[in-house]
């Protein structure tokens, strides 16, 4: 590729975001490439029941698969590598792109930032294989139907844990425990009475590790105590994987997540950002919604 050659836009992210935006700018006929770095979140997903169109269910690699196959069908080009810069350019912006044959600028009129999130997991060795396993899940919206009937315990720092257990107790399962990493769980009076409300059990003392133990999960106490699970939900957090944006002065909340207009422009004029990298519900619906509004909003005013 020419470094002096300008696209039309660089979409920074090969997630369901990514490659919904590669697959609209594509059939918009626009130049355009796609970097992916290669650890979107949804590769970790075993099987998802959630996505429509996937009634018997697929697995997050097999969908990934899909929408790059789909969007290559129409001549998108995905590049593997790194987006390590950005930087405004002309009318325009200028990317930093790392590869394995060295590293080179890509100038683009717009930019669509779907780089996502990054788990925070929770103290369990081979975490990944444990969520690919279904055993350790990070989101109940997505999945918690199949948590139903199960034995659920959710770990979080503190009482942070708290809106998810809720969630879970009032939407699927009669046994949920709250459960907490490192500082003792006290929940004051508000929260007692919120747990007391749902039938959430906690445990005061927190948590050490987890275990795997056949198709379970044992958390283990720091006061030795042992505590089984079918499903452990980790609601300790996640990084915004929003830095290349804040560099430029885009908004973000309180947790790093960017703010976007409705057609997904961020608060820095060009710039984009699509999926779970945003404010508000991070779903692979919501994601591919956002890249579907923004390659769509960049193609018009192109």
């Amino acid at each position: 590729m020419e470094n002096a050659d300008e696209l039309d836009c660089i979409v920074i992210g090969g997630g369901p975001a990514g490659l919904t935006a590669a697959l609209y700018l594509a059939r918009f006929e626009r130049r355009f490439v796609v970097i992916d770095k290669g650890e979107p979140r949804a590769a970790l997903i075993p099987e998802s029941h959630n996505v429509p169109f996937f009634a018997q269910g697929v697995g997050g690699v097999e969908m990934l698969r899909r929408a790059r196959d789909h969007a290559e069908t129409y001549g998108a080009r995905i590049l593997s590598g790194e987006a390590t810069t950005l930087a405004m350019k002309g009318d325009g912006f200028a990317v930093g792109f790392r590869h394995r044959d060295g590293e080179e600028t890509l100038r683009a009129r717009f930019v669509l930032l779907a780089s996502g999130v990054v788990d925070i997991p929770p103290r369990l060795a081979d975490a990944d294989a444990a969520v690919l396993s279904g055993l350790v899940r990070y989101c109940p919206i997505c999945d918690g139907y199949e948590a139903k009937g199960k034995r659920v315990g959710v770990i979080g720092r503190g009482a942070c844990g708290l809106g998810e257990a809720k969630f879970i107790a009032s939407t699927w399962s009669a046994e949920v425990t709250l459960l907490s990493l490192d500082e003792p769980l006290v929940p004051e009076r508000a929260e007692q009475s919120t747990l007391a409300e749902h039938d959430v059990d906690f445990v005061p003392i927190p948590i050490r590790t987890l275990v795997r133990v056949g198709d379970g999960i044992e958390a283990l106490g720091y006061d030795g105590a042992v505590h089984r699970f079918d499903i452990v939900y980790s609601a300790i957090g996640c990084d915004y994987r929003s830095g290349l944006a804040k560099a430029l002065g885009a908004a973000v909340n309180e947790a790093g997540a960017l703010k976007v207009a409705a057609h997904a422009e961020t608060t820095v004029p060009g710039l984009y950002a699509a999926g779970d990298v945003t404010e508000g519900l991070n779903q692979i619906v919501v994601g591919m919604g956002q890249a579907a509004r923004a390659a769509t909003h960049i193609h018009n005013r192109l």
